[in-house]
Formats: structure tokens, sequence, C-alpha cells
């Protein structure tokens, strides 16, 4: 029997290491990744440096591992992605003074052999590559200073002394520092950067930073640079007051595909889900249960360049042996015999196929038709993805240029493989991936912009520049909110080339991702024919590219499941207000709720509790969100006398006239007021807050429609001091962008109005949560009250007529027989008689049906209209025929009619009574129906004919009968 389990604990199963639990069986291996928790990580670490674990399969995650000498032998499966990392893996082994580290590759499929032999070699020989750090990193720069200032006031001369003392800010412009300094302290070069909340306080006379409350605490709880994913932590399901134990995480996508009672692995062990919860899976032991295999999505390593010279220098040597010697060469290397034997015949295969191998010296372009007659362009080279890359970018603009259609495109270390549509003309040739070595850094440069890597990489950057933290570091972020927030602010920056963060994204994919100067080397060698470029066409895909085009099914296999935040955007170029014009589009101002426009105004304004001015940096936040304020707005939103005092004397806000009254301003706004509205700035305002803007008056226009809710022109204009004509011109430019819609939208109001597009969203919003709570539940003595007056119990419904709206309503509904002429329809019709529902059965009007038998000869009846009988009556019951009642059925198949005589007679029975009892049956059981309910009647009633001679019964009115 099982003992207790003990607080916060896992099952002896699953606890068990190398088979020391009772009864457990041995344990060979346990898995050991990233996203298994630190503490099981940790026991598998101590079970294998005890030597009580025989073997781990790990990632890279043991890559810099541990230091221990019992490990024997490193089993690599498929190449290493550098010399540097396969030492450090192999390194492992043997880890003691004067002992030697052994380790074993697997190649996984043909194309891996010859990389394999290369790392293998070159890492006996230590050629290990290169190491580039990052150069002048923005994001990094910007995270670490608000990490200094956040305790300490700094001068801005002893930031920039300091950071450049770092190897990778040795080179940081003084311009790159200012402009970072310039986004944490709040001064953007536009208006719409206005939500993104300062970190710090740049006093520009005395040159000293200063932290902003909540600067350490943003620090501490949303810094570091590895990538959040927005992973899902995997919880064991703990008892009452039990705590609960990581058990590890899970990719963002694998929990939406997941439902409770999925079974998965997750190192070593199967786990039931128990709970999915907004951030964590709690999960049960599951032993010996099968599990789907789990999935985390991330960024491959490309290979070095200069791998990739000498695996192509490896190829080009092995090419040109002749058998025996080619051979000797891949023994030498490390292949066994059957890797030397698979090897020479890949190559052979290759060589037949394309006349050349493809090597450091000579690229091949390869081209065929697919299976739908496309053309298929495969450039291979050997150079490494960060070097192909930039490379397929380049190609596809050039064809995008020459053919005006997008081409798909997909790179990996070993070449490039682009799907070209069917054209009419002569399909591309190898000179299309020619390039002329000046032009290709600003091609790239061009390209890379629109690109899903950018995309990717800005919400990265952004994220370690503080400028989208965790509101809760303690829990989870899901990736797709994240994707929102900084595909809004992309939109934003993408137009202006001098913020920060997209300088930062763009050096980041042109130096850490991509390696431009090494593929600006390959085309200087293009040119000067120290490297030649060979163009082939082929019937099939040639081995080499067959191993190119298995990755180019899996990028494409599942592209519509591509967020769209990190695609790239492609939409027409619409007129939307005639667009709007010509589909009609209904007025907003029927939809929308005042008192939702009221809400949303009152807190765009500032003028709620929680979002009211609360000290002398929420003061200065009032005016850099809202603009300008005479003090009585300010004083109404929060502020003090005293703050805004304080914050003239730092020079952080001043005053001046607009619309002939005076207004605090905050000073970031100088020279866009004076620029826009040409009022004087008052005397001291440092040169950096009056140089010039891009768009003065449209930042102006922009915030009024910000923080307001649906205005005419005239109210904008008539606060900013200007012309109608001024800022409705200035409007309909904003509105061509898309920043702000044209409508009727105030209740209540009248004319076109204009409204910030967001706001507008937000109003859509509240309006439609105020209507959903107008149809919440309500008591059960409300639906009491409702439900007679619906049925029209008590209603004045007389005649016919009235009766015929009665069964409208009641349609498909089974009641008692016994009930419908003593309770049901009298109390709907006044005055009701029968006769008058057998005026509607003999016209054809009405139509009713049997829904089951009850006791006492009673039953269930329906009625409905005759028009949609079908539709409405109950279906056909179940009952177990007789012979008497099969009978019945066939006299009356094809619809007809029959007498009871007649139909006793056809069916030649000879009992009455049992005639009668089976013709129950059937009309309990749906079958059969009459044209009145005079029969009906006699039945319920205290003396029952039992042989109606004078009526007919006929086959309910139904298809399929």
């Amino acid at each position: 029997a099982a003992g207790p389990r003990p607080p916060g604990g896992m099952p002896a199963a699953v606890s068990a290491q190398a088979g020391t639990g009772d009864g457990a069986p041995v344990v060979v291996a346990r898995a050991h990744h990233g996203s298994v928790s630190r503490e099981q990580r940790a026991i598998v670490e101590e079970e294998l440096k005890s030597g009580r674990l025989p073997a781990v399969v790990a990632t890279s995650s043991l890559e810099l591992g541990i230091d221990m000498g019992a490990v024997d032998l490193v089993i690599q499966v498929e190449a290493p992605p550098s010399v540097a990392a396969g030492l450090q893996r192999v390194g492992r082994a043997g880890h003691q003074v004067g002992a030697i580290s052994r380790g074993v590759l697997f190649p996984k499929y043909r194309g891996d052999l010859v990389e394999s032999a290369v790392v293998a070699e070159r890492m006996q020989a230590g050629l290990i590559e290169s190491m580039r750090y990052p150069r002048n990193p923005l994001d990094v720069l910007a995270q670490q200073i608000v990490a200094m200032v956040a305790l300490d006031e700094w001068a801005v001369e002893d930031v920039a002394a300091l950071v450049r003392r770092a190897a990778p800010f040795a080179t940081l412009p003084a311009s790159a520092l200012e402009s970072v300094l310039d986004m944490l302290s709040g001064r953007y070069p536009s208006d719409e950067f206005a939500e993104l909340r300062p970190r710090l306080v740049w006093d520009r006379v005395t040159g000293t930073l200063t932290g902003r409350p909540g600067a350490q605490r943003l620090a501490v709880t949303s810094g570091g640079t590895i990538p959040d994913r927005g992973l899902f932590g995997v919880f064991l399901a703990a008892g009452s007051g039990e705590p609960t134990r990581r058990v590890g995480e899970l990719d963002e996508e694998m929990v939406y595909e997941s439902r409770v009672g999925d079974v998965f692995l997750l190192g070593s062990t199967s786990w039931r889900v128990e709970d999915i919860t907004h951030d964590r899976v709690v999960v049960t032991p599951a032993p010996g249960q099968p599990g789907k295999m789990p999935f985390w999505k991330g960024d491959a390593p490309g290979r070095p360049v200069e791998l990739g010279r000498a695996l192509g220098a490896f190829l080009r040597e092995v090419s040109s042996l002749a058998p025996e010697q080619a051979r000797a060469r891949s023994t030498a290397a490390g292949l066994d015999e059957w890797g030397t034997d698979n090897l020479l015949a890949y190559l052979a295969e290759q060589k037949a196929a394309t006349r050349q191998v493809p090597d450091d010296r000579t690229l091949l372009v390869e081209r065929f038709r697919d299976e739908l007659g496309d053309w298929r362009l495969v450039v291979h080279s050997p150079f490494g993805a960060p070097v192909n890359a930039p490379w397929a970018l380049a190609i596809t603009a050039r064809l995008r240029e020459r053919y005006g259609v997008d081409v798909q495109s997909m790179h990996s270390d070993d070449g490039i493989v682009l799907r070209l549509p069917e054209t009419d003309g002569e399909p591309p040739s190898a000179e299309v991936a020619l390039f002329e070595p000046e032009e290709i850094e600003p091609l790239v440069t061009a390209e890379v912009g629109g690109s899903a890597l950018f995309a990717a990489r800005f919400r990265e950057c952004a994220a370690r520049a503080l400028l989208l933290p965790k509101r809760d570091p303690r829990r989870r972020t899901p990736l797709w909110q994240q994707r929102q927030r900084a595909a809004h602010l992309l939109q934003v920056a993408s137009g202006y080339g001098s913020f920060p963060i997209v300088l930062e994204t763009m050096r980041e994919c042109l130096q850490d991702v991509f390696d431009v100067p090494g593929l600006v080397g390959i085309m200087s060698d293009l040119r000067a024919r120290t490297v030649r470029l060979v163009e082939v066409e082929t019937p099939q895909p040639s081995p080499f590219a067959r191993s190119l085009l298995f990755g180019y099914v899996g990028m494409f296999l599942y592209e519509g499941d591509a967020p769209l935040a990190e695609r790239r955007a492609q939409a027409l170029s619409l007129d939307t207000a005639l667009l709007a014009e010509l589909l009609g589009q209904a007025e907003l101002r029927e939809l929308l709720d005042a008192d939702a426009v009221a809400e949303v105004e009152q807190q765009l304004q500032r003028l709620t509790e929680d979002r009211r001015a609360y000290s002398l940096d929420s003061t200065a936040d009032l005016l850099r969100l809202l603009g300008d304020l005479t003090t009585a707005e300010a004083l109404e939103r929060g502020a003090t006398a005293a703050w805004l005092a304080e914050l003239e004397a730092a020079r952080r806000a001043i005053r001046v006239r607009i619309g002939g009254e005076e207004r605090w301003l905050g000073i970031e706004d100088a020279g866009r007021v004076r620029d826009a509205l040409g009022a004087p700035l008052p005397t001291g305002v440092p040169e950096t807050f009056t140089e010039p803007v891009r768009d003065p008056l449209g930042d102006l226009v922009a915030r009024y429609a910000r923080t307001h809710g649906p205005f005419h022109a005239a109210d904008c204009a008539a606060r900013l001091g200007l012309g109608v004509a001024v800022v409705a011109a200035t409007l309909e430019r904003l509105g061509g962008a898309g920043r702000v819609m044209s409508g009727e939208f105030r209740p209540g109001g009248s004319g076109s109005e204009w409204c910030d597009a967001e706001v507008l969203r937000t109003l859509r919003r509240r309006s439609l949560a105020k209507l959903r709570k107008e149809v919440e539940p309500v008591p059960v003595a409300a639906l009491a009250r409702f439900l007679p007056a619906w049925q029209g119990v008590g209603s004045r419904a007389r005649g016919v007529d009235g009766l015929l709206r009665v069964v409208e309503q009641l349609a498909g509904a089974a009641v008692p027989a016994s009930a419908l002429e003593t309770t049901v329809l009298p109390s709907r019709v006044a005055g009701y008689t029968p006769a008058l529902l057998d005026e509607l059965t003999a016209a054809g009007e009405v139509t009713w049906a049997g829904a089951g038998a009850l006791p006492g000869g009673d039953g269930w009846l329906a009625l409905a209209p005759a028009d949609v009988a079908d539709l409405l009556l109950p279906p056909v019951g179940t009952l177990e025929l007789t012979e008497l009642h099969t009978g019945v059925l066939d006299a009356l198949d094809g619809d007809q009619a029959l007498f009871f005589r007649s139909l006793s007679d056809r069916v030649g029975s000879t009992d009455d009574a049992a005639l009668v009892a089976a013709l129950w049956d059937l009309v309990w059981a749906g079958e059969l129906t009459n044209d009145t309910l005079a029969p009906l009647r006699s039945l319920l009633g205290a003396t029952a004919r039992s042989s109606p001679t004078r009526r007919r019964t006929a086959p309910r009115p139904r298809y399929g009968r």
C-alpha cells in the first residue's frame, strides 16, 4: 500500500531515479532541456554526477553544462551548429586533468554526413570560429541606463564615460546615446509616441539624469536580454494547503491545441492535463501512459561562414579525387565505412544530376518545374543561413521588381529555394543571383524592414529597452498580446528611421542575424571570378535540392498559422470614406451608448479618480498626454499650483498663450506649439526642445482627437486658436492615414464628426458591454411573469384567425391531448369551441400528430400549420410493429385516406377493437393522423365509440412517413 504523500512531494513512480524507488523499473536515461523545471534539471544533474543515472538525453542546455569527470561518452545526434559548439558539447566527457573527451556524431540524413565530417575534423584540429560580440546594442543600453539612474543621479558625461568602457559600447556615437536618452526621458520624434511612459528625467541645463518613480522596479522585474516567448508554466496539481511544484514549461501554441485530459511527455515522464488557466497548465503524473511529444518554437543558429567555406572546400576536394583517394579522405575525416559509402554515393548522384557538385568555389543555380508546373530555383550555397538569408531577400526583391509578383523563398544553411509563378517568358536565369558588392547592403537594408524577421526582432528589442514592460512579473504575458502591443508601436515607429529601437532592430538583423559582410565578400569573389556561378536545368530535383525542398515544405505547410503581427502587411490603398459611402455603412450615432461616450471622455481627459495627477511626475505626464491646460483645468485633474511651479522652475513645463488665454505646456511641446500655432515661447527654453518636428500641427490635432470623444472640426479649431478650414484640412490628411475617422458618432449630435480610430473602437466596445449587461439573467419570478404574457394566456384572441395565431406560436410543442381543448386553447382563445379547430383541420390549414402515449388512454399531441408541419412536428417515434401494424401502414401507403371500414376490408381484419388499438398505437407513434380531432375526443370521452365508421383515417402528411 502506498504511504501518505508528503506535502508538495511527487509520487514515488515519478521521483524514483535510476530504479532507486522500490518496485520502480530501472531508469536508463532521463531528459534535460530548458523547458524542464530547474528543480528537475538539478535532480537529473545530481543523479548523473553520482553515477546512479547511466545516461542523459539533453539539448544545448548541457552544452555549458556541469563540470564532472564521470561522463564517458557524448553522442551528438546531427552535426553541431558550429565547431565551437561541438567542442563544448563533447567536452562534457572526460572533464578532468589528463583525460580525453570522447564523442560520436550520428548524422540524421545524407546531407548531414558532410557537415558532421567537416565539424569532427575541425574539432580535432581546434579550428573554432571567430567570435563577434554585439556592437552598440541600444536596447541593452537603454535598460542599463534605467537601472543606473533608478538609485542615483548621474551626469550625462559620466554615463557616456562608463558605458564606453565596455567593449560593445567602445565606439558608441554621442548621437546614439542622446537618442536613447531622449527616448527614455519622453522626448519623441512625434506625438504618436505619447503613450510611452518616460523612465527618467533629463535636466538639459545641468546635464543630469534622475530616475522616475517605478524605474527601479521596472529594471528589476523586466530586465534581462532573453526574449519572453510567453511560455506556459506546467505545475503539479497539489492538494488543499500543499504548495504547487513547477514541472516545466510549454509553448503557447501547443497549450492552445491541448485539452483537459490530454497526456503529453515532459522530460521522461508522462503528464495528464487536469486544468488550463490563463498562465499555467496543471497536471498529474500519468506513468505508463503514451503521450504526445511537446514542441517549442525557437530560432536555429545559422552555420558560420568560416565553417561554410570549410564545408565547401571539403566537397570540392572529395568530389575531385579518384574513388579510392576519396574514400581515404573521408575516412581520415572520421567517417566509418558505412558513412563513407553513403557520402560517396551521395556525391556521385549529385554529380550525375547536375554535372557539378556545389562547393566553396562553384555555386550552383538549379532550375526545374514542380508538381504544379511552376518553376523552382535552387541556389546551392554552403556558406550558411546568415549569408543565404540576406541573399534570398535580395533575389526576391529583384524578382518582384522584374515580374511584379512576390516570390516565395526559403533559406537554409545549404542554399535558397524560390518558387516562381508560371510566366509566359523565359524563366529567370542564374544572373538573378548576381549582385554588385556595393548594392547588397542598401538593398538588404531596404528589404529587411518589411520582413517578419524585423517585426519579431522589433518586439524583442522593445521589450529589452523596457518600452513593453510586463504588467506583473509573476504572471505570464501571452505572446499574442505582446505581438499586438509591439505591432502598434512598430506601426508608429516605422515612419521614424532615427527612433533608437528601429535602429537597434535594423542593427541586430544586419549584424547579429545576417552576415552581410560575408555576403558582400562572396559577391566580390563572384565579380573577381574566384568563385563561379553555374546554371543547370534538371527534369527533377537533384539529391542536394531534395534536402532543401524538405525544409521548404515544412516552412510553408503551416504558413496560414503565422502570426499576423509578424507577417509583412500587404494591403490596397483605398479611399476609406468613399468606400464607406459605396457600401452604405450604418451610422454609429444610433449604436453608441451616450453614457459610454461620457465615461470614455472622462477617462481620456484624466478626470476619473484613477487617472488624476497624484505627484510631480504624474503632473508632468498630464501635460505630456493632454497637451496645453489652463491652471483651472490642471487643478481639476489633480495637479497643484506647487507642482506646476516646481515643473516650471525645473524647466519641465512652460506657460504660453494659446487661443487668447494662458496655458501650461510640457517642455517637449515647445517647438511643436511655436511652429504650429505661432505662439511665442518664454526665454530659457533649452534649444533641444525648439528643434523643428516633422508635422507639428498634425501632432496637435491628432492629440486633441486622441483625448476627446467625437468632435467637430470647429471644436478643435477653437481649442487651438486656429481657423476651421486649417484644422479641417489637417483632419482630412490624418483621416487618409487612418488615424482618425469621420462620420455621425455622438448620440444626439448633428452633422459629420471626427473621432480618433482607437477611441472609436473603445466607444464601440464600451457600448457593446453596456448592451450585454441589459441581457443579464433575471430572477425566476420575472420569468414566471413573462411566460404567461408571452404565451397569450388571458389574451383577447378570438375566432378562427385568433386560434391560427395561437397554433403558430405552439407549433411543434407537445401537450397532453386531454389538456389541449380543456386548458391550453381555452386559456388563449376567448370563446374557444372545438368547432374552431375542426374548421382549420378540415380546411387543411392545421395538422396534428401524436408524440407518445400516456397512461389512461391519453397521449402527447402537437399542432402545427400545415405548411411547416414537416419542419416543426416531432419526429416519428419507435414502435415494435406487429403484422397488423404493418398491414395498416401498407394499406395507407401512398398518402391515401381511407374510411375505417374500407381500411378494415383492405387489411383483412375481423376484429374492430384490435384494429382500433393498432390505429391508436400508430397515431401516438406519429405515423398516422386524421383530418379532425373528433376520434381523439371520442377516445378521451367517458363513452368511447369502439368503431367510428363515418370518419376517414389518413397517413400523417409529412415527407417520408
